[in-house]
């Protein structure tokens, strides 16, 4: 087998990977990202309701969130339950409760 030296663009790709892993460690480090655990995608990916998936993995209950929120909470169940999409000021009120983007919502 013939040893092959990286080029100076593989070097430069590989030192780009590293400081994109680096930073992505530091965030979840710090508490700025999360990894997201396999049950949850695939419960998302599965077509569970997204707040639901994301409310249950947090420990909140549909009263829980609805108080964080200031929504009531058989607005959140009919959401939850597909019944209303749930307007964007209320979508985004249940992102910032949950933690989560709204595009991790919808």
């Amino acid at each position: 087998m013939w040893a092959t030296t990286p080029s100076n663009d593989e070097k430069l790709v590989d030192q780009a990977a590293i400081a994109r892993t680096r930073k992505v460690a530091a965030d979840i480090a710090a508490g700025r990202d999360e990894l997201i655990p396999a049950g949850i995608v695939k419960r998302i990916l599965g077509g569970e309701n997204r707040i639901r998936v994301w409310r249950t993995h947090r420990g909140l209950s549909a009263r829980d969130l609805a108080a964080a929120t200031g929504l009531s909470a058989p607005y959140i169940s009919e959401i939850e339950g597909g019944k209303k999409a749930g307007s964007l000021s209320a979508l985004k009120k249940i992102a910032e409760s949950l933690k989560v983007d709204l595009d991790d919502l919808v």
